[in-house]
């Protein structure tokens, strides 16, 4: 076999991919209008679903005294949910350091090769990712929702009844015990969830959904103080083709679990590829409750209409990459009652579709509709294939991206950092993906460090083989693409440059 390249082995190929640009929508500025004063008694809302969205939402519009009815199907019920909630959240929501099961300062990102990081090495000593159960934490922030004055209705909300009329009451309509009940009220906040029925009365539109699947296991005591303050997060192909697996620690046991968008129908089999993963670390343990529950991907078309407003998982606020929801559903809710009590003047005037508007969606999308985007861009390069989901792993062991991540994810604010750091990190991105997307090809095309790939510039890289032999096989055996992009294929010539290379056809065989 040759040792040398020989200039004639070598090809460009050039990455074909379309870009489109939306159009803007137009500015629309209405003017609004004094609603009119209730007289002889207070603003009436009604919360649907008791979850932190809900709760928030009713302790806000509770203490400023209108009167606010909190309905909810299942109060001892749970969701599957990983159960991490960022440190600020403690403090800004006053939740009692009991509720804590777990401290986690100490993370794992396991590669789909298991190159593993350690994420966490930057954590001040007194900062911490709190894991905490979400029935622990549902069942108190509904407690202190009634003690503020909301009046919990444990019932099945079937669906609301819209008036036709600007300033006539929505009704209410749900069941306790198989009989039906009805209520009239002013306000409605639907916070119930992914499969919200208050979004579909008012046509809130479709969004799309995840599915994440999460079993609860009790670990051997030896095996449980592995995980006494560290979680686990897996990528790879195995695991979600769109998403991540974890395994985050709770009281006396450890949740594992996954989730997708795309392949809903293989949850159960990327449900084994986590449990896999992880096998030697939970070996010995006994699942004692399976979960299921759809999680939303993006923010509803329509989120407020009339004097109806979403909140949390109903609005669709669950952050791409990472699939946080609770801090995002406590802050919407509290946001949204805050909102009412300001429009409503507390609660002793009429409100509309403008104040909701303009006074919850405003500020919501002002201080957080960025976040949501930048997230979802980062999902888009990371989580598509295992070469990206490798070079996220590799970024993720550098101190300085450590600490922007912590400091953005601990106290939800916009991480200022330094421009020099900024750029270095931004250039330790491109080559983590061009490393990786090296590494994949030659492992696809089983070949090793006899293959050189050479980044040229201009979105052109060049192939270098060892022998005429694996150039002639790698023609044969096209057309090739990688990470949904078609490889443009051309042989190398005297005179062949990155600018003046013009790739513009593939050949296919039908």
């Amino acid at each position: 076999m040759a040792t040398q390249t020989h200039h004639l082995h070598s090809l460009f190929s050039s990455l074909s991919s379309t870009k489109k640009t939306l159009p803007k929508s137009p500015s629309v500025i209405i003017a609004g209008k004094a609603t009119p004063l209730i007289s002889g008694r207070k603003l009436r809302a009604a919360v649907i679903g008791g979850g932190p969205a809900g709760s928030s939402a009713a302790e806000a519009l509770a203490a400023a005294g209108i009167e606010t009815f909190l309905i909810e199907r299942s109060p001892a019920g749970s969701k599957p949910c990983g159960g991490a909630i960022p440190l600020c959240m403690l403090d800004e929501f006053s939740i009692p350091p009991e509720l804590v099961d777990r401290k986690v300062t100490r993370m794992k990102i396991i590669s789909p090769s298991n190159l593993t990081v350690d994420f966490g090495k930057t954590l001040k000593s007194h900062e911490y990712i709190a894991m905490l159960r979400r029935e622990v934490l549902d069942s108190y922030l509904r407690s202190r929702a009634q003690s503020n004055g909301a009046n919990l209705i444990t019932a099945l909300f079937t669906h609301l009844e819209v008036p036709s009329s600007p300033y006539s009451p929505y009704t209410v309509h749900y069941t306790i015990n198989r009989t039906r009940h009805s209520l009239p009220v002013d306000v409605v906040v639907g916070a119930d969830g992914a499969n919200s029925r208050v979004a579909k009365s008012i046509h809130a539109g479709d969004y799309t959904c995840a599915i994440a699947f999460q079993e609860r296991i009790k670990l051997p005591d030896e095996k449980m103080e592995y995980y006494q303050d560290l979680a686990e997060m897996y990528v790879g192909n195995d695991i979600s083709p769109d998403f991540y697996g974890w395994v985050f620690p709770k009281c006396d046991h450890v949740a594992v679990g996954t989730g997708t968008v795309c392949s809903k129908q293989n949850i159960k089999l990327y449900q084994r590829g986590i449990r896999d993963r992880a096998k030697e670390k939970i070996a010995g343990g006994k699942v004692f409750k399976v979960e299921a529950h759809p999680i939303p991907e993006h923010p509803r078309p329509v989120r407020v209409r009339g004097r109806v407003a979403l909140v949390g998982d109903s609005a669709g606020y669950v952050t791409k990459c990472s699939g946080e929801g609770i801090y995002f559903a406590a802050k919407s809710g509290r946001m949204c009652g805050e909102a009412i009590v300001r429009a409503s003047e507390k609660g002793d005037r009429m409100i509309s579709e403008e104040d909701l508007k303009r006074e919850y969606l405003k500020e919501w999308d002002a201080k957080y509709i960025n976040t949501f985007r930048f997230l979802d861009l980062l999902q888009k390069v990371f989580y598509g294939s295992n070469a990206a989901r490798e070079a996220l792993v590799e970024l993720c062991g550098d101190d300085y991206v450590q600490r922007m991540t912590f400091e953005s994810y601990l106290y939800k604010r916009i991480a200022v950092g330094d421009r020099w750091e900024d750029v270095k990190m931004g250039l330790n991105t491109i080559g983590s993906l061009i490393r990786a997307a090296k590494n994949t090809m030659r492992m696809v095309w089983r070949m090793g460090d006899d293959l050189a790939i050479t980044e040229v510039g201009y979105g052109v890289l060049q192939f270098k083989f060892s022998t005429e032999f694996q150039l002639r096989r790698f023609e044969d055996h096209g057309p090739w693409n990688f990470d949904n992009h078609l490889l443009l294929l051309r042989r190398w010539e005297p005179g062949l440059s990155a600018t003046t290379t013009k790739i513009k056809q593939a050949s296919f065989w039908l």
